[in-house]
């Protein structure tokens, strides 16, 4: 985990993919391929507590890095997400520095934030000692948000100050959408946004990342060019899905 962290924080190139179903088999098998980290996305899917867990327990056997996405910004909704001990939290929609010091201060111990007291896996289940856990290691989770309106780019800049931000994601077709071009990610106006955000990420020194679906090598080129250092990319369904026609195509054509 500190190693990811510590390349966000140097804006080195970082991969990963999406985790949408249920099976936490599919969190091991994925997570020993080699990515940096395995999104487990709990704001679009059936992903529930308990299953988040048993995905967590699958990361952490496949030796990889895991991020949850939380389905808003809410210390609530993040509170039961820590407590079970990610290597890192994403925040989606977040539009403002008030909105990005709201997040980030939910993963933080007082004196710095106002998050409450009591991790369980986070803290192996006691193992820990509680001082080395709200010390050290708490501090040492990776701590995200997306930009995912034109308003957050337009807010970026005070964004970027906040000490405690590792990476700024863009949600891109929902970026689109607030510029009421839904799904035209690589059209003008869009890119212009995002062009926008990545030269003030990188002037200040941030990392810069991408949420994309897309397994189309062309696509995740284009993203990587522009300057992007996180790309997750493809998902577990797509993948299954990829191979799934593959083979039906390969059989299909026995017949001639």
């Amino acid at each position: 985990m500190i190693a990811l962290k510590e390349k966000l924080k140097k804006c080195e190139f970082v991969k990963g993919m999406h985790t949408s179903l249920k099976d936490p088999a599919i969190t091991e098998l994925c997570g020993m391929v080699g990515y940096d980290f395995i999104w487990i996305d709990t704001e679009h899917t059936a992903i529930d507590y308990g299953c988040l867990e048993s995905h967590l327990i699958a990361a952490r056997a496949a030796g990889v890095n895991s991020l949850v996405r939380i389905p808003w910004n809410d210390p609530i909704l993040a509170k039961r997400v820590l407590e079970q001990g990610p290597d890192g939290i994403i925040f989606p929609v977040v539009n403002s520095a008030e909105e990005l010091d709201k997040a980030m201060k939910s993963t933080l111990y007082p004196p710095y934030g106002t998050r409450g007291f009591g991790p369980i896996r986070a803290c192996d289940y006691g193992l820990m000692n509680s001082d080395e856990y709200i010390q050290k290691k708490s501090l040492e989770m990776i701590r995200c948000v997306q930009i995912e309106s034109y308003i957050a780019v337009e807010n970026l800049e005070e964004m970027v100050k906040n000490p405690w931000i590792d990476c700024f994601i863009f949600g891109p077709c929902d970026l689109s959408g607030s510029i009421n071009q839904l799904n035209r990610v690589f059209e003008k106006d869009t890119q212009d946004l995002i062009k926008k955000a990545i030269a003030i990420a990188k002037k200040a020194g941030k990392s810069i990342g991408v949420s994309t679906g897309s397994d189309d090598p062309v696509v995740i080129k284009a993203w990587y060019d522009l300057g992007i250092n996180m790309i997750s990319a493809g998902t577990d369904y797509l993948h299954i899905l990829s191979g799934a026609k593959k083979v039906y195509s390969i059989m299909n054509s026995l017949e001639g």
